[in-house]
């Protein structure tokens, strides 16, 4: 049954990633979103805000991303805003979270996200 639930993000993912990996010039990715970028993992996670998938969904979107020289807690930052700070996710999360409680969880996710894509690009 999750599988009937997973597979068009997963299907989704892997064209996205080929469309990548195929087209995307070598050293694009690497000059704008390298380890060397201090913006690129906070890039990264308003990129990934529009998006909406689940994390089997962006894996290998992930991987494209990450062979075409994404640093590694770039690509793990763009994975994690995917997950938790989607346009729709927030929408689901406005029917039980009051706008105050909901904009606080978004800007300390947010915070954290970018905190550790920042200390994993640091640290590799």
């Amino acid at each position: 049954m999750i599988l009937r639930r997973i597979w068009p993000f997963v299907l989704a993912g892997v064209g996205i990633g080929a469309v990548i990996h195929g087209w995307a010039p070598e050293d694009f990715f690497a000059r704008y979103a390298g380890a060397d970028n201090p913006l690129a993992v906070p890039l990264a996670v308003v990129l990934g805000i529009p998006l909406y998938s689940n994390a089997a969904g962006a894996i290998p979107l992930v991987e494209a991303l990450h062979a075409k020289g994404v640093a590694l807690g770039t690509s793990l930052a763009f994975m994690m805003s995917i997950v938790a700070l989607s346009l729709p996710e927030m929408v689901l999360l406005r029917r039980v979270l009051r706008p105050r409680l909901l904009a606080t969880f978004a800007v300390v996710a947010a915070a954290g996200i970018i905190a550790v894509g920042s200390l994993l690009n640091l640290a590799l």
